[in-house]
């Protein structure tokens, strides 16, 4: 980061304005606009300003394109975080600005609340389809009660949510992660995702649209893994399993929730499900192809069908490994 294009970049009051959004949430161009109250091409304008002095950046999303801070990030230059510090500094001192931000923060609520009508609208037009996956594998609430006392109730570092779908385990597992990247290949349900986390600081949160067999992060990137009922999707299940451990750190876990090996066809033609469930053999096999080490599995049986907690860890190459970890953790 350069000192000149920064200083131009929070020279404009809209700019000013853009950036202590963005430090509460994600948001889309046309969603600043709103807030705003000025028109797209104006906002991309401030946009590509803020974007050339590295203070804040695009992500694409299908035919979306989302706007976070670059302040926050993890290994932010001292310059960096002098502005972030220096930005919140001002909304605080500076009484104008203050009232400005806090009429700017009262429109998010629109924000929120057509995220969320959107959510409904889409569950409306697959509620059948959710249903009868339902049915198969019982109730959501039992599972999600194993997987947290599976998980131990220890901080979970930095997690990814592989496939998040809808974002439930996301935030059923926030407040134990020190930050949750969730990552979906659909635009569509990231949207929905993005409806249910909104709550979540932006610090602490990273939406990202991203394939499992591909994953778009640095190797030993997080503390722990998930698949909730995701795995059963992958074409090669083990080179999925192979991209989750090189993301994960020594010491980490990967933990996949999905159905027990069965016999529904259904499932293949109906529901594009590329795996009928896996058996306690063949995910011990997927884990150990990985190099990584398996733990005993949890089952929770269903009528007719049986999910189960398959975990498995990294182990750690060195001590120093193990000290820089314990501190990851923290």
């Amino acid at each position: 980061m350069q000192i000149d294009p920064l200083l131009r970049a929070l020279s404009e009051p809209t700019r000013l304005r853009i950036m202590r959004l963005l430090a509460h949430m994600e948001l889309a161009v046309g969603e600043l606009a709103l807030v705003l109250g000025q028109s797209q091409p104006r906002v991309s304008r401030h946009i590509r300003i803020l974007c050339d002095a590295g203070v804040a950046e695009r992500r694409p999303e299908g035919s979306w394109v989302f706007l976070r801070s670059a302040l926050g990030k993890p290994g932010v230059t001292s310059l960096s975080a002098a502005t972030a510090a220096l930005l919140a500094l001002a909304e605080k001192e500076d009484p104008i600005f203050a009232t400005r931000c806090a009429e700017d923060r009262r429109q998010l609520a629109a924000i929120r609340s057509a995220r969320a009508a959107s959510a409904e609208a889409y569950f409306a037009r697959h509620a059948e389809e959710w249903d009868t996956l339902r049915l198969l594998h019982g109730a959501d609430e039992p599972v999600e009660a194993a997987l947290l006392d599976t998980l131990g109730g220890a901080s979970l570092g930095a997690l990814l949510d592989v496939g998040t779908g809808t974002g439930r385990i996301a935030e059923l597992l926030a407040d134990q992660a020190r930050h949750v990247t969730a990552l979906d290949n659909s635009p569509e349900m990231l949207r929905i995702a993005r409806a249910r986390l909104q709550s979540l600081h932006a610090d602490k949160l990273d939406l990202v649209r991203g394939d499992f067999s591909a994953l778009p992060f640095a190797d030993a990137s997080f503390d722990t893994v998930l698949f909730h009922q995701v795995l059963h999707y992958a074409q090669d299940p083990g080179a999925v399993l192979a991209e989750a451990a090189r993301a994960l750190r020594p010491r980490g876990r990967i933990a996949v929730v999905d159905l027990s090996a069965h016999e529904r066809e259904e499932l293949r033609e109906r529901h594009a499900h590329a795996r009928l469930g896996f058996s306690d053999e063949q995910m011990r096999a997927l884990f150990t192809e990985a190099g990584l080490k398996p733990a005993a599995p949890v089952a929770l049986p269903g009528d007719p069908l049986t999910v189960k907690i398959w975990t498995a860890h990294r182990e750690a190459s060195s001590p120093a490994v193990l000290v820089q970890e314990e501190i990851s953790l923290t």
